[in-house]
């Protein structure tokens, strides 16, 4: 059932990745999950940058360096971490959303259907056992220095993927009555 699906999904990080690739028949699946997300105007604006192999290394090298470039108090363990997450991963898929040139609705909302893109990713991969978690660094922006964006494409995060065996901790919810009001 979905809700079971959506109940357990949680945000699994590099660190818990174990050395296995992620094939390429999963990684079209979380794909073309995502192709179905709600999209006003059918502006369809989720675009896909799929990083793999050696490519994982120069992300994590381009990713460190962008830090260090544009952080006045630069600390190594942040270093580090942006250096090692994407070797671990068996993937990222960056996260960009092309605007619609017309400008026919507000951005928020192409934001929002980028966004319930991902929600289908991830529920995808986690009902294919594969773990992942949503990252925005704050220099994301320096994205296209990496790999060419068309105009009025952007870059708002990286899906990190990877197997994993650890057990994940059960997250409970606050109430949603708590959050709720009837009219």
């Amino acid at each position: 059932m979905i809700l079971d699906v959506i109940k357990n999904r949680r945000s699994v990080t590099p660190p818990l990745y174990i050395d296995k690739p992620i094939s390429k028949a999963a990684l079209e699946q979380v794909l073309e999950a995502a192709n179905y997300a709600p999209t006003h105007k059918k502006t369809e604006p989720w675009r896909f940058k799929v990083i793999t192999g050696e490519k994982l290394t120069e992300l994590g090298v381009f990713l460190s360096n962008k830090y260090e470039e544009t952080t006045e108090h630069v600390k190594a363990n942040v270093t580090q971490r942006l250096l090692t997450n994407p070797q671990k991963a068996g993937a990222i898929i960056a996260i960009c959303m092309q605007r619609d040139p017309k400008e026919s609705l507000p951005e928020w909302e192409e934001l929002a259907s980028v966004a319930m893109a991902v929600q289908n990713m991830w529920l995808t991969a986690s009902d294919l056992g594969i773990g992942s978690f949503w990252s925005s660094p704050r220099f994301i922006e320096y994205f296209g220095e990496f790999t060419p964006l068309a105009e009025g494409e952007r870059c708002i995060g990286f899906f990190y993927m990877g197997h994993y065996e650890a057990e994940l901790p059960e997250y409970v919810r606050g109430d949603i009555r708590e959050k709720t009001t009837w009219l």
